[in-house]
């Protein structure tokens, strides 16, 4: 059957309505991870005055009848503050169009406040909700003129406006619309183009049963979807049933039937293109909850915890985990969202998000653009890991998991390559498709490192913090004329290095770890000089030092090619280099976090050449800023490829950003590092698209505390790292838990999963006497 919209429209209204639902099903299920998405926000009905008189509303009333016309600024930020408390994102700024043009008690109220017109107020409050409470503003001012949506951009994160109907009829005498100017169809159109070359993310919907018919429904949306083309500016499009209030013109009016109702809700998913969503309103329909799934929908649209949906005051929200329960039964795990989309939150085009917002957003957003899972942060001193040892990611409603889920664990366990689609698939599970992959990679966990949780005894040595780079992530270093937030610039001599390398022995220490900044002085020679040093103090001692971004530095200063110079190092007595400096091995991301430090090709090439001259190498990730779960798996595959080829990489050390400290998180630039379930994927998944290539995962208990570390040894990881001694670079960031640990807390860590901890080299052999 052809597509067209003839064809299509005329199959949409005659087709059986079991066969509508089923193809809008299949494209919601064809469309992304299976999900359901809602808006957790707080309404703030800033004036319930109107220039129109819609015959179905009960919103809209006279000034008669209010104590005033408009919420004060003080009014306005109680309720935020109070959606705030309640763990809302979002501030739903709901009010009748234009009432200035209708009522001089408008009017007169805003000229005493030195305010022209509504909208005016409204970017005031607004900016007065996101300065205040950080709670993201949505703007729902009527119709508006495009350089009206371009004065709110930098204080609404998004702008709704319902079309409701493209029926001229609706004008007409005796009709919901008569009367109510701002209804115009082309009027509503012309705002929502305006809208759209603003570049605001845009809501709007259809309004269901108050008059039109049935080929009318269709055409707004296709009205919709053709705005969407031209201007790719709507992210949702609500479905909503007119239900008939006491009080109204239409108060007998009869509500649309169920069937036709679920036939305009698929009719949206098919018609509309996959990344607009398709919404309808649960308090108005809590009879039929399963049935709009069926019918296609993917978002619940705003559900607030303390204030009524002031325009179906009647009708009360659902309770969240009953929605919950209901959406895992159908496999699509209730997830929170922002009042903006993630793909304008993720999106390489700036321009969606004004710069004054964008900060406010990111500090809400995870890496898929939705909303952070809870209020943790690694390396935040008073935030336990949310998860607990035995179900790291929680309580969970049990539901189905796909088919297609099981056939990606059943080929990582096999140890084949998964794909990047694949791996991200695994990352953006929510639910029990979650669970199914910790329980996964666990298992695999126990088939290959067995049921004992290993360490090193090390100690960090960080013998400078001065550093030629700005990495935007970085607050560990310094120039030599800049104090940090924590610490000033520092370059020890040979002497206090070999020092330390000789008080970690005495403590039972077989491994040190060197690294430091990029001193503009340092040139191979000094990194030489610092390995026969400690190598002259300590002759047993395993050195595992200098980053590939040292190497390279060392190499290119004293003008010898990459392998030449690690073959001196090796000589001179180095064990092992840690894998650090990679952050995020995607060049795009790289760019904007790291600039001229080593490119991602650069980094496989140093720690390539290092296994080949028989020096192994560590390797990280560096996540939780501005990077996506697609880079995660680029990541990941580069590394599984590139230890398919040299066999020298010994561990994979998940690194979350500690973000408090960070240049680019003091300047507005990023996210509050990962969430917590975004941390235990990680590990859980890189156990299984890294199976068959690196064997062990290591937690850092300096990122994750050591509860967090703890749980995600449930979830896949089998190392705990070293116990450290001195740790500086996580500290400078602003991280909390600790600059060593002991023995015994890794041991209490390990037997809180049932497990048994046990030494080890750095290599990963069996030490001769395990200290206490």
């Amino acid at each position: 059957m052809q597509d067209d919209s003839h064809t299509l429209k005329a199959w949409l209204l005659a087709a059986p309505l079991e066969d509508v639902t089923a193809r809008a099903r299949a494209r919601r299920e064809a469309n992304g991870p299976a999900r359901m998405t809602y808006s957790p926000k707080v309404f703030i009905p800033l004036t319930r005055l109107c220039m129109d008189v819609c015959h179905y509303c009960t919103f809209a009333t006279t000034p008669s009848r209010l104590e005033a016309p408009y919420l004060t600024p003080e009014e306005v930020l109680d309720i935020a503050r109070a959606g705030a408390a309640a763990g809302c994102r979002e501030a739903l700024f709901t009010l009748g169009d234009a009432p200035e043009r209708r009522y001089a008690a408008a009017r007169d109220w805003l000229a005493e406040r030195g305010f022209a017109r509504t909208v005016d107020y409204v970017r005031h409050c607004a900016e007065l909700v996101l300065k205040e409470t950080g709670l993201l503003p949505h703007v729902n001012a009527g119709v508006l003129e495009e350089e009206d949506y371009r004065m709110l951009r930098p204080v609404a994160a998004s702008v709704g406006l319902m079309l409701e109907s493209t029926s001229e009829r609706l004008l007409e005498k005796g009709m919901c619309h008569h009367g109510s100017p701002d209804k115009v169809p082309a009027l509503r159109l012309a705002s929502l183009a305006a809208a759209g070359r603003a570049r605001v993310p845009m809501t709007s919907g259809v309004l269901i049963g108050i008059g039109e018919t049935a080929e009318e429904r269709i055409d707004a949306l296709l009205a919709l979807r053709d705005l969407h083309r031209e201007h790719g500016h709507l992210q949702e499009v609500i479905v909503q049933n007119f239900c008939p209030k006491p009080g109204t013109k239409m108060a007998r009016a009869p509500e649309v039937s169920e069937a036709d109702f679920l036939r305009v809700v698929a009719a949206a998913r098919i018609l509309l293109p996959d990344e607009v969503s398709v919404q309808a309103p649960p308090n108005l329909n809590d009879e039929r909850l399963v049935e709009l799934i069926d019918a296609g929908i993917d978002d619940w649209g705003g559900i607030s915890p303390v204030t009524l949906d002031h325009v179906n005051p009647e009708a009360p929200w659902p309770e969240v985990e009953r929605l919950r329960a209901i959406c895992a039964t159908k496999g699509l795990p209730l997830v929170e969202r922002l009042t903006v989309y993630p793909r304008f939150v993720m999106s390489e085009d700036r321009s969606w998000l004004d710069p004054a917002i964008r900060p406010a957003v990111l500090r809400h957003a995870d890496a898929e653009g939705l909303a952070r899972d809870s209020v943790w942060s690694p390396g935040l001193a008073d935030q336990h890991a949310p998860g607990s040892v035995r179900a790291p990611l929680g309580q969970f409603h049990a539901g189905p998991v796909a088919a297609s889920l099981h056939r990606i664990l059943d080929r990582a366990a096999s140890g084949v390559t998964l794909s990047e689609y694949e791996i991200v698939a695994l990352f953006a599970t929510r639910g029990a498709a979650a669970q199914a992959v910790i329980a996964a990679a666990d298992a695999l966990r126990a088939e290959v490192s067995g049921d004992t949780v290993t360490y090193v005894v090390n100690r960090n040595i960080n013998y400078t913090n001065i550093c030629t780079h700005t990495c935007s992530f970085c607050a560990f270093s310094k120039t030599s004329s800049k104090a940090g937030f924590r610490d000033k610039p520092y370059n020890l001599d040979l002497s206090e290095v070999a020092g330390r390398a000789r008080e970690a022995v005495e403590r039972g220490a077989t491994e040190v770890c060197l690294q430091g900044g990029i001193h503009p002085s340092y040139t191979g020679e000094t990194y030489l000089s610092i390995l026969r040093e400690v190598k002259a103090a300590c002759p047993d001692l395993h050195v595992h030092a200098f980053s590939p971004l040292e190497v390279s530095q060392g190499a290119r200063t004293l003008g010898m090619p990459v392998r030449d110079y690690l073959a001196m190092l090796k000589d001179a007595g180095l064990g092992s280099l840690p894998g650090t400096a990679a952050e995020i091995l995607c060049d795009d991301i790289r760019e904007q976090i790291c600039p001229g430090k080593l490119t991602t090709q650069e980094w496989l090439d140093v720690v390539g050449t290092a296994h080949a001259v028989g020096l192994p190498t560590t390797s990280t990730v560096m996540f939780g800023h501005l990077e996506g779960i697609g880079h995660w798996a680029r990541h990941l595959l580069a590394l599984r490829n590139l230890q398919l080829e040299t066999g020298g990489i010994t561990e994979f050390v998940p690194l979350p950003l500690v973000h408090m400290e960070a240049p680019f998180y003091r300047r507005g630039q990023c996210r509050k590092g990962p969430t917590w379930r975004e941390a235990v994927m990680m590990h859980a998944v890189a156990r299984l698209a890294l199976n068959g290539a690196i064997n062990s995962i290591q937690c850092s208990w300096v990122k994750l505390g050591m509860d967090g570390a703890a749980a995600v040894l449930a979830a896949g990881a089998n190392d705990l790292g070293g116990v450290l001694m001195d740790e500086s670079i996580s500290r400078a960031a602003g991280a909390a838990h600790g600059q060593g640990v002991t023995i015994a807390e890794l041991r209490t860590a390990a037997e809180s999963v049932g497990r048994t901890l046990k030494q080890r080299t750095t290599l990963y052999g069996e030490v001769a006497l395990e200290a206490v």
